[in-house]
């Protein structure tokens, strides 16, 4: 099934302890953003995707684009403060679409197949995002104390893409900005409406490259994947 992409790429490079935007910090010789574009402009089902980024920086990442050949992205939104509100300027440029994701330009390694698995899940029930199990054991801690232990079988890690029938996401995003609610990712907008949002199990390779160590993580994907392509 046919989908639209949003991709915010409005970031900073803070918690990379870089001097620029971390996406266009380079993995193994290429931007880290060019990574995520290329999945999806691969993909035969994704009709366009419009990324919101930073005035001072669109010349720079439109002249990436040309020179890795890139060629579905559609338009360019203007970042806002917030990444909500780039989210909801790339969603009013990018217009109607029955399925539209939302996905971190920082998210390079994401699966073909759980993209699949997302758009079917949206189509069907409106709202699918990518997680997964959490691994570790989740302790409650207050003032250095610990309370209490959580059960993990029912805690997931979220990542993107997040994927929604478009109607429903631009409902929630225009309720969010008129009731000043800023939430941590899509799928809380969606929820607050009382909507239920399925989950799709991801890949834990669907990291996010945030700090450095997830530079050197990338790194090692990069590695793994060159030499599977080799066998």
């Amino acid at each position: 099934m046919k989908y639209t992409v949003v991709l915010p790429a409005a970031g900073s490079g803070k918690r990379m302890k870089a001097d620029r935007n971390k996406l266009l910090l380079e993995l193994s010789g290429k931007p880290i953003f060019i990574y995520t574009l290329e999945v999806f402009d691969r993909d035969p089902d994704c009709e366009g995707m419009w990324l919101a980024v930073k005035e001072d920086e669109r010349e720079l990442i439109e002249e990436y684009v040309e020179r890795y050949r890139i060629k579905k992205v559609k338009g360019y939104a203007t970042g806002g403060a917030e990444r909500q509100d780039s989210v909801r300027a790339g969603l009013e440029m990018a217009g109607q679409s029955e399925v539209v994701l939302v996905h971190d330009a920082a998210r390079p390694f994401i699966s073909p197949s759980v993209i699949r698995e997302l758009v079917e899940q949206a189509n069907e029930s409106g709202a699918a995002i990518a997680g997964v199990p959490v691994k570790d054991t989740i302790k409650k801690v207050r003032e250095s104390v610990i309370t209490e232990t959580v059960n993990r079988a029912e805690l997931w890690m979220i990542q993107t893409p997040q994927a929604f029938r478009y109607e429903l996401l631009m409902e929630a995003a225009q309720r969010a900005k008129a009731d000043g609610f800023l939430g941590t990712d899509e799928a809380m907008l969606v929820e607050r409406m009382g909507h239920p949002v399925q989950i799709v199990e991801s890949t834990y390779e669907n990291v996010k490259m945030t700090t450095p160590d997830d530079l050197i993580y990338g790194k090692a994907i990069l590695a793994s994947r060159l030499q599977e392509e080799k066998r």
